[in-house]
């Protein structure tokens, strides 16, 4: 490689004056679409840092041991048994004062109202069975049948419910087997 080309002072002064000016520019631009800093503004609120997803379970699902059977179905799935469910969560919404979208132990709680539990649909013989046996406290009655796509569907549900109103949209995956996952997008 060779030597450098010379340059004048005036070529190197005007080359810095317009990349100053180009630099002000960009960075002009930059500063518009910045979004707004925590650390710099202490007097803003959390909740004006937009909204955030946390994800719960994603690399290590929750996971809960329950029991159903689907009633009406063919095959063996209307025999009562059991799985061990891997359940995960995305729910985004504003930061709360606190610095969270909301408690993990909330979510944690209400999916943990299945785990050791028998889910059966309403009318299925074997909730008289469970009562009749002392094990009532061991039955969720469900009004629709206790499959994965269900499953899924009424956490979302209960969530909402649960959950504060910064909250914008709860995603439950249910996965019952290695082949079998249900959720919502």
């Amino acid at each position: 490689m060779g030597p450098l080309p010379v340059r004048s002072t005036w070529e190197v002064g005007s080359f810095l004056i317009i990349s100053q000016y180009a630099y002000n520019n960009l960075m002009s631009a930059l500063e518009e679409h910045r979004p707004v800093s925590l650390e710099q503004q202490p007097g803003i609120s959390l909740a004006d840092a937009g909204e955030r997803t946390l994800q719960i379970g994603k690399d290590q699902p929750i996971r809960i041991s329950t029991g159903h059977r689907i009633l009406h179905h063919d095959g063996k799935c209307s025999r009562p048994h059991g799985h061990n469910y891997e359940i995960t969560v995305e729910i985004t919404g504003s930061l709360s004062g606190e610095g969270w979208v909301v408690d993990k132990g909330d979510v944690t709680d209400i999916i943990d109202e299945w785990d050791h539990r028998f889910l059966l649909q309403e009318g299925d013989p074997l909730v008289d069975a469970f009562e009749a046996s002392g094990d009532a406290d061991g039955v969720v009655v469900l009004n629709h049948p206790p499959t994965a796509e269900v499953m899924s569907v009424l956490l979302e549900e209960r969530l909402h419910t649960a959950l504060p109103d910064r909250v914008s949209s709860i995603n439950v995956s249910v996965r019952e087997t290695t082949e079998l996952c249900a959720g919502g997008n």
